[in-house]
């Protein structure tokens, strides 16, 4: 059973729009939106069964530059 993760990410001034496009270039995430507040961008992300989610996370999309801050929350059941 694959793990569901919502991140929020943080992107340098400037660069979000950039970051999405390269995060949507890597068809890793399930849903991707810009935000208001904190955050610039929320993604929607389903961790592959025996993946690490830690690791998957920094190699598949903490590489993509101009981030500059992520917050990941982890999901346990669907109601």
């Amino acid at each position: 059973m694959t793990t569901c993760v919502f991140i929020q990410i943080r992107c340098r001034p400037g660069t979000t729009y950039r970051v999405a496009e390269d995060i949507a270039l890597r068809e890793i995430h399930s849903e991707l939106y810009s935000t208001s507040g904190e955050y610039d961008l929320l993604i929607k992300l389903y961790i592959p069964d025996g993946a690490d989610v830690g690791k998957y996370i920094n190699d598949e999309l903490l590489i993509v530059d101009g981030i500059e801050r992520s917050l990941t929350t982890l999901t346990f059941k669907a109601f």
